[in-house]
């Protein structure tokens, strides 16, 4: 199998990034039938041989945790304690994965045929596949992959396959229960169906958490979930959940494990399967709901060329080695083991963190590749760019991410006009290209009459889309873009006034970004080394200037960050114009859209983003969580209560008047 390596410029001296290999390779040498029949002999934690679906079962059922909470329930509720164990015994069976080497060989022979079919190739980090053979023999393993499409469990499973690794047993959301065979067949590779949400029903709870625990002390496969919960429509990491988080970790807590290694895995694409069908996701077109059906219908995605896809193994990290000076293990001592117990404010701010600090690991490991920052070109150049200068200007942008410390994978020894041309290639379908000039284009629609409203929704779901792939590199531009739009707005040099700044655009796009909470200083530090590296900036002891050459890099780092801008004041001028007293959390989004699209409509807007559902979402969320918006529960409805006062003077500030009164407290 062909390997190669990536690099990228974290440190002064060039980094070596782990060697990559081709899996497709070997497929598109060899049987498929006679890969998936191959001998297959994992690796297993500490040579324990796993016990059947069945036992696992039963060992749940009995456990001495399950039959405290069976006791409650049935004290709480008035029923029999037969008939609370009966009710668990059917959530368990709902629930229940059920491993087949079987399906899982069926599984290897189908995916080879469609991976060939969709991918010129998937490209996997040798080093990682070694440290993880090595950690599932040591520890139960957690993996934890970026979430972008329904081909991410999919492609684990195959992997962990293909490198004679323990399959591994994965949380799935109840939508998949309701695809006829398919969910079986789901379930018989390792899949096992949880709830969206689980209210207050404690019983399903005590169920889930020690169906998850049972395995993880037993060693009986690593476990997958996506800390993210769900697909991100938007290709940005998503604020991380830490339900599933905490009951992986709490076997550590209790002693019953003396460790746990947490696996992040990186999984990128050159193109999206799910792409277009985001995009009118986040302009409110509902999502098909899953069916065997519609998976037979989207045979047609098969014919088409998705490019590359890579995926990266992190390094193993230690729960023992994390909690270590942040977690006082005895607290968990002062009950029998059995009881449970809900997190301590301390353990609840360690799970947030360690949450956070995961995902960015997987950010950081995220391989780019060129088009990613062509798409960001373009989407800051709506009138489209000259072949020639999109080149000059892609080049440019490469070695700003480089010095950045993007992990970019650019072919080697070819011009970069050629890299371009290859990429525009790739994603045709978003593009018009005209006499040497480029532009985002609905290249798709039907030839019939469309109405002003059907045409900005065309051209909305291609920008959507193309903003698909710059988000996918905005964690490496985010903090000196933030820098770079504090330095515009502060109307001042002093140190002061620029982190201020900062660390109120910080707070306002806490839920639209990962931002580690508590690393504001660190952040700012770490953006001003940055900008300083590449002679943008000069931090001096009270002040930040700008060099005579860093005009152009700031003005492009603002552009980065300008679309969340323009959507958040959107959001503002509806609470403020439009909103009335009884504007219910459900009509929100439905109704900032249609504002949005009058805007654009009469020419006010020119931001197609401001249509997304989730950059709405995350504004309402920043808006209540700075008390400019509060909920009210009137009935069964939640209201929205707006504080114009204070949406007014948000959206000043988003304008550009970012308050610098306030003292900084944080050492700089």
């Amino acid at each position: 199998m062909a390997s190669r390596a990536l690099y990228s410029p974290r440190h002064p001296m060039l980094k070596k990034r782990d060697d990559f290999e081709d899996i497709l390779e070997e497929r598109r040498r060899s049987s498929d039938l006679r890969y998936a029949l191959r001998c297959y002999t994992p690796t297993l934690y500490r040579g324990l041989v796993p016990c059947k679906a069945s036992m696992l079962k039963s060992i749940v059922l009995q456990s001495d945790h399950l039959q405290y909470v069976i006791k409650q329930v049935s004290s709480e509720s008035g029923e029999s304690t037969e008939g609370v164990s009966e009710e668990a015994s059917l959530i368990l069976d709902e629930m229940a994965h059920c491993l087949q080497l079987s399906t899982i060989r069926f599984f290897a022979f189908t995916l080879s045929k469609a991976f060939k079919r969709l991918f010129r190739s998937v490209c996997v980090n040798e080093e990682g596949i070694q440290r993880l053979q090595q950690a599932v023999q040591e520890h139960p393993v957690v993996l934890l992959p970026s979430h972008r499409s329904y081909m991410d469990f999919l492609m684990m499973s195959y992997l962990l396959y293909t490198y004679d690794l323990p399959l591994p047993v994965i949380a799935a959301g109840m939508d998949f229960m309701s695809m006829k065979f398919v969910g079986e067949m789901l379930r018989m590779s390792g899949a096992f169906f949880i709830r969206r949400s689980f209210g207050g029903d404690k019983l399903y709870w005590a169920v889930f958490s020690e169906y998850v625990k049972t395995m993880l002390r037993n060693g009986y496969a690593p476990i997958e979930f996506f800390l993210e919960g769900t697909r991100s429509r938007t290709c940005k990491s998503l604020t991380p959940k830490t339900g599933l988080l905490n009951i992986v970790m709490e076997p550590f807590f209790k002693g019953e494990l003396f460790d746990v290694n947490l696996v992040p895995v990186s999984i990128s694409y050159e193109r999206i399967l799910e792409e277009s069908l985001y995009a009118r996701e986040l302009l409110g077109i509902p999502k098909p709901k899953e069916s065997t059906s519609g998976l037979l219908k989207a045979r047609r995605v098969l014919s088409e060329d998705y490019g590359s896809m890579y995926v990266y193994f992190g390094h193993p990290v230690s729960v023992r080695s994390l909690a270590e000076g942040k977690i006082n293990r005895s607290q968990y001592n002062l009950l029998p083991r059995y009881i449970p117990q809900k997190p301590s404010a301390d353990t609840h701010e360690f799970l947030s963190d360690a949450a956070f600090r995961l995902v960015r690991i997987q950010e950081e490991n995220m391989v780019l590749k060129p088009w990613v920052l062509i798409a960001t070109l373009l989407l800051q150049n709506p009138d489209g760019l000259d072949l020639s200068s999109l080149a000059e200007q892609t080049d440019w942008l490469r070695h700003l991410a480089l010095a950045f410390g993007a992990f970019l994978d650019w072919p080697d020894h070819e011009a970069c006009s050629e890299v371009v041309s290859c990429s525009l290639a790739l994603h045709r379908h978003l593009l018009s290209v005209s006499a040497g000039h480029v532009q985002l284009s609905v290249t798709d629609v039907p030839q019939v009459e469309t109405t002003p409203e059907e045409a900005v929704f065309h051209q909305a779901v291609v920008v959507l889309s193309c903003a698909s792939y710059r988000n996918q590199i905005l964690h490496v531009f985010l903090r000196p873009a933030l820098l770079a739009m504090a330095m515009q707005s502060a109307n001042s040099n002093r140190k002061d006034d620029v982190y201020n700044g900062f660390n109120f655009l910080r707070k306002v796009f806490s839920n639209e970004f990962i931002l580690c909470p508590g690393d504001s200083v660190q952040d700012f530090e770490e953006a001003c080394y940055l900008l300083m590296k590449r002679g943008v900036l000069q931090v001096l002891e009270h002040e930040i200037v700008m060099s005579a050459s860093g005009h152009s890099t700031l003005a492009f780092l603002s552009s980065v960050l300008d679309p969340f801008l323009q959507g958040y004041q959107v959001v503002c001028r509806y609470l403020c114009e439009e909103t009335n007293e009884n504007l219910t959390e459900k009509e929100f989004i439905p109704a900032v859209r249609s504002f949005a699209l009058k805007l654009i409509l009469a020419g006010r807007l020119k931001c197609y983003e401001a249509l997304s559902s989730d950059l709405q979402k995350n504004a309402l969320a920043a808006f209540l969580r700075l008390k400019a918006v509060r909920k009210v529960k009137v009935g069964d409805q939640v209201t929205l209560k707006v504080n114009k006062v204070a949406v007014n003077s948000l959206e000043d500030i988003l304008g550009g008047k970012i308050p610098t009164q306030k003292p900084i407290l944080a050492r700089l």
